[in-house]
């Protein structure tokens, strides 16, 4: 019987991915420059604690229903040939009710804040849920991904300040091409696969021009990301968190010119420092006020 439960809690673990924390890191790294905005550098700390949390349920649900959305192509691809789905582990019942499990323990985190704030983790939500599914249609999946990823920006101003300002939807639109730009770094190492099953990326919608575009992506995300910081009035340590932020970038677009794969994917995982650089001087640039 142990060994039965430690089997199960190995594959679970897997399909939510938690030995792969980089996902939940992308998707923590938005939110928090949204709580800290909103907080004026002193968010509430259990209002952080929810968000952290629910940060990572989310993702682990929207890894599940990836999975399972992915279940007949996922073998087919070098890279998630090892997924469980891919190698007959789970059943389609057992990943449903995981995902539904790890979405209602999120509500349930979310049930002590306001009601503006509940009622935009429906849209989230449906966002984290229906994603998986638009590569079957969407020409630029990733985009979609871009707004499920920055819809925890909104909520948190929602919990901090009980309404959501312009500055939070310029935030949002930010992220968004952020999300799109790493997004699609990630999509370039799996290109030759998707091309033979059939399923629609950045990568392959922007063709000869995805690293172009990963740049420009990039370059977009920068310059919302200085109006950002003039709406709200922050100093020199924020943007040079901004500009640490442009070197990585630059680094990045060395990395990925050749389309390496493992080249490509390592830059999709250096993004991580890139979020943190600019929490990093969005933190500082409040303590020093």
């Amino acid at each position: 019987m142990n060994a039965r439960l430690a089997d199960r809690f190995t594959v679970y673990s897997q399909l939510m991915r938690i030995d792969k924390p980089i996902g939940t890191l992308l998707l923590l790294w938005p939110t928090l420059w949204g709580l800290w905005l909103a907080g004026n550098g002193r968010p509430d700390a259990l209002v952080v604690t929810i968000f952290i949390a629910g940060t990572f349920l989310m993702r682990s649900a929207g890894c599940v229903i990836n999975d399972y959305a992915d279940r007949d192509f996922d073998g087919k691809v070098e890279r998630t040939k090892a997924r469980p789905f891919a190698r007959g582990a789970v059943s389609k019942k057992e990943a449903l009710l995981l995902a539904a499990g790890l979405s209602l323990i999120s509500l349930l985190l979310v049930l002590p804040l306001n009601p503006l704030t509940l009622l935009l983790s429906v849209p989230a939500v449906f966002l984290a849920g229906s994603y998986p599914f638009t590569k079957r249609f969407l020409p630029i999946p990733q985009a979609y991904l871009g707004i499920a990823f920055s819809f925890g920006i909104p909520m948190a101003f929602a919990a901090l300040t009980g309404h959501v300002p312009m500055i939070a939807w310029l935030l949002l639109l930010a992220n968004t091409f952020w999300t799109l730009a790493y997004d699609t770094e990630y999509a370039i190492t799996d290109k030759p696969d998707d091309l033979k099953i059939g399923i629609k990326t950045s990568a392959i919608t922007f063709g000869d021009y995805d690293v172009a575009a990963v740049m420009l992506c990039h370059a977009v995300f920068l310059a919302l990301m200085v109006l950002v910081g003039q709406e709200a009035h922050l100093g020199a340590a924020y943007y040079a968190g901004l500009a640490l932020s442009a070197l990585l970038m630059v680094q990045q677009y060395f990395a990925i010119r050749g389309r390496d794969r493992q080249r490509c994917f390592k830059s999709f995982l250096d993004n991580n420092r890139v979020g943190a650089a600019i929490f990093a001087g969005l933190v500082l640039d409040f303590l020093l006020r």
